[in-house]
This record gives structure tokens, C-alpha cells and sequence, in this order.
């Protein structure tokens, strides 16, 4: 574990070559997360950073022997409460470092997307978190108390990196509202306002920032409950494809001047012959004027007797690539699962401030994109001229005269065990071997040599 006597050296052997790579201390600093006295937010960032990866939560580690090394519980919930860090700001600098480095890796034929999806943010035991609200869920079919975790997600198909987030609270269904006092010139009270903005909202904005950073994508993917007109209009606008699953609303289709249902629309549909299986039609059609698109209608997995429809701002792709790009959607769904199942999101630390809740989720956020760098970096394929420089890497440790004395005088070993005739030809062989290297290299062979 951290030790306060070594601050150098805080973390594991197996995430400090990950730390330095991604230059996470630096984002860290040039975020603006600096104290005038005490213990660094470096220092404090990394000891939470930790925690998950020795099993423990920060109440278990104060109990250990070693807890009178670590700082005081008041000093990690200052630091983890404090409202005017930008922790956005340092989330999508660590992204947009991963993301060039992941690019770097990735074939440019190889599609890059972002992900939109929401997802719950329980705290069911909880009664004076700030800007708690009421949700439905609509898995388990009741109420929760929490937030919907908006994030949005970068992916190329292999490996997924979380860009940004924005924790919603809900102004109708609210059970707490927002602290009196907290700074409104802060970073914290900014986001304490975004939090009672409506998704449709903070999707631009979020694309905006990370488009801003240097990430860049084709396509913006998204589940059935984005994909309405205004947000794909605002998402198109940025020079962006929306490619998202819809469901049968209110909303209409325009095909020859005709305002048709999702259904209607399935009916008018060409069907597919021909093509992979499960595909049943696809139909060219506008969701509002001048928005035109491709719809493809696939045979429901569980439901055979339903079917499912995605839509594709670009037209120009044919339904079996519809299908595969919208498949990296579920990348976000895997996200969400390890987060909270592995990562400890939601269950680490129980503050009641806002800006606890913010910290914790970019440090848990920070964790996963580590993870998935040093996952992308193991399963890579290696190419031969970068397994030939590893190899000259380690040969060069290992001084080349003494290595080749030793082989001869294995060679030397193994004649000695053989048959006088054997013997015999081996060290004929052995003497004309080297007395046809050069010069330079025969010197250090003198006593084989004579001895041959």
C-alpha cells in the first residue's frame, strides 16, 4: 500500500509504467488540483486510486496495522468534497491522451464511434444526499432513489474509453435540492446546474468538448431512447452519423410525401433477399425534412415473431455494416457492468455532497481507462519489427562474447560424451568454424581454438 514516508513510490509495480504513460498526474495538475499545504491531491488521488486493487474500502485501511501512516479521514473528504476542481476537465485531457494512444494503434480503416447511454445511479439508503431524486426503473420495474449516470463513451470495436459524464437529478421528482452553501463561482455549483438539465441537452455539449480535446469519431451510437429528431439534427450538424436503435413512438417517417407510424413503415419496406440472415427489410426515409436516412428492420433474438429497428444518417452503408457498427454499442453496457460490479461505483465512498459524487465517479471512470489501456496493450498483436527490437533489447543485456564462449563450450561438453570418430568430426568442424570468423571476433576464442 501508500505509504506517507514514500511518496515517490506510490503505487504498484504493475500501474506506475501505466500512470507515467498516460501522464495521469500531469492531467492531474494541469487541471488545476493543486493545496496550498498538507498532503498533495496527487498523493490523496492515488491512495483512492488504490484502494480497489488491495480489496479494501478507506475505513478497513485506517484499521490496519499501518493505518497511523495514512492521512486522516477529514483529509481524503476534503479533498473528495472540494467543490472547485475540474474533474471534467481532467476526465477528458486522461481521455483524449488514451484515445491518441489507442489511435495510434488502430488501423485508419478501422471505425471509431461515440457512445451515448445513461444508466442508474443508485443510493437507495440514502436520505440527505444533495440533489437526490426519484427514478423508475425500468428493469426491475420499481422506483430508485439516485441519479441517471449520462456518459459518453468513445469506442473503435476493441477497446471502449469513458470520455465524459454528467450525474442527472430530475427537478419534478426531486427529494433534495441543491446546498446553500456551495460557491456559485465553482466548478462543483456549474455541474450542480447541469445536473438538472435534460439529457438532449448535455449530449451536444459533451460531443462538443470532446471534439474540442482532439478525439474525433464517425459516428454517434445510441440506444432507442436518444434517438429523436432534435438531438440527431444537432448531432448531424457537427458533421457526425448517427447510427440508433427506435422504437414505436408517436414520432413519423416521411416516404413520398406521406407522414408514416414505425409500423407503416415497416410494412412499406423493401425486404432483403439475399443478405445476412436475420435481416428482414430496409426502407429509405426522412425523419423530418431535408434529414434523410436508412432504416433496417432485423428479426427480434428472443421474440422471433417481433422485429427491431435501426436507423443510419448514413445512407451510403448497407444494412449488414449498420448492424455491425451498432453492435460496438454494447461496449457501453460492459462499461457499466464492470464499473459497478468491480470497480466499486456507488458503493466506495457514501458522502452526501454533490461533489463527492463527482470525484468518486471520474477516479472509478479513471481506473477502467487504465485497465483498458493495459488490456489494449496485452492482447495486441506485435509486429515482427517490434518483437525484433525487444529482442535486441534484452540480447544486448547480455555481453555477446561471454554468450558465445559458453555455447562452445557446451558444443565442447556434449563432444566428450560422444564416440572418439564423432568427437573427432565435431572439433573439425568447431576449428574450420572459427578459424572463418574475423579477426575481431577469433580473438576472444584463442584458448578454443588451440584446444580444437
Amino acid at each position: 500500500m501508500i505509504a506517507q514516508k514514500e511518496q515517490k513510490n506510490q503505487l504498484p509495480k504493475e500501474i506506475q509504467p501505466a500512470f507515467k504513460e498516460l501522464k495521469v498526474l500531469q492531467h492531474l495538475r494541469n487541471s488545476g488540483f493543486k493545496k496550498k499545504f498538507g498532503f498533495s491531491c496527487a498523493y490523496l488521488f492515488q491512495i483512492i486510486f488504490v484502494l480497489i486493487f488491495h480489496h479494501k474500502n478507506w475505513f478497513r485501511l485506517l484499521e490496519t496495522e499501518r493505518g497511523e501512516l495514512f492521512p486522516g479521514k477529514d483529509a481524503v473528504y476534503r479533498f473528495l468534497n472540494h467543490s472547485g476542481y475540474a474533474w471534467r476537465r481532467f476526465l477528458t485531457a486522461l481521455s483524449a491522451e488514451t484515445v491518441k494512444k489507442v489511435c495510434s494503434l488502430t488501423s485508419n480503416q478501422r471505425v471509431t464511434a461515440f457512445i451515448v447511454d445513461d444508466s442508474m445511479f443508485e443510493r437507495n439508503r440514502s436520505k440527505s444526499v444533495e440533489l437526490l431524486a426519484k427514478y423508475w426503473d425500468h428493469a426491475k420495474h420499481c422506483y430508485y432513489n439516485g441519479f441517471r449516470m449520462l456518459t459518453l463513451g468513445w469506442s473503435d470495436g476493441h477497446t471502449f474509453i469513458p470520455v465524459d459524464f454528467s450525474l442527472l437529478s430530475s427537478p419534478k421528482a426531486q427529494i433534495n435540492g441543491i446546498s446553500d452553501k456551495i460557491d456559485k463561482r465553482t466548478s462543483g455549483y456549474k455541474r450542480r446546474l447541469e445536473a438538472l438539465k435534460h439529457a438532449p441537452e448535455l449530449i451536444p455539449i459533451m460531443i462538443d468538448q470532446a471534439l474540442a480535446t482532439g478525439m474525433t469519431a464517425s459516428y454517434v451510437l445510441m440506444d432507442s431512447w436518444f434517438t429523436y429528431a432534435p438531438l440527431i439534427g444537432a448531432i448531424t450538424q457537427r458533421c457526425l452519423d448517427v447510427i440508433g436503435m427506435v422504437k414505436p413512438t408517436n414520432q413519423r417517417y416521411l416516404v413520398n410525401g406521406k407522414k408514416l407510424s414505425l409500423k407503416e413503415l415497416y410494412c412499406a419496406a423493401t425486404p432483403v433477399q439475399g443478405k445476412t440472415k436475420g435481416i428482414l427489410r430496409s426502407i429509405r426515409t426522412q425523419m423530418v425534412p431535408g434529414m434523410p436516412m436508412l432504416v433496417v428492420f432485423v428479426r427480434h433474438r428472443t421474440n422471433r415473431n417481433e422485429w427491431l429497428a435501426i436507423l443510419s444518417t448514413d445512407c451510403t452503408l448497407t444494412e449488414e455494416e449498420i448492424i455491425r457498427i451498432y453492435s460496438m454499442r454494447w461496449d457501453i453496457e460492459t462499461f457499466f457492468k464492470c464499473t459497478k460490479s468491480f470497480l466499486k461505483l456507488q458503493k466506495e465512498f457514501q458522502g452526501r455532497s454533490y461533489d463527492m459524487l463527482i470525484s468518486h465517479t471520474t477516479i472509478v471512470y479513471t481506473r477502467y481507462i487504465l485497465l483498458a489501456w493495459q488490456h489494449r496493450q496485452n492482447t495486441d498483436d506485435r509486429t515482427l519489427g517490434g518483437l525484433f527490437s525487444l529482442l535486441c533489447d534484452e540480447v544486448s543485456e547480455l555481453d555477446w562474447a561471454v554468450a558465445l564462449q559458453q555455447l562452445l563450450d557446451i558444443l565442447n561438453d556434449v563432444s566428450e560424451k560422444v564416440g572418439k570418430k564423432l568427437n573427432k568430426l565435431i572439433k573439425s568442424q568447431l576449428h574450420q568454424w572459427i578459424m572463418a570468423l574475423p579477426a575481431y571476433i577469433r580473438v576472444y576464442l584463442t584458448d578454443c581454438s588451440c584446444e580444437s
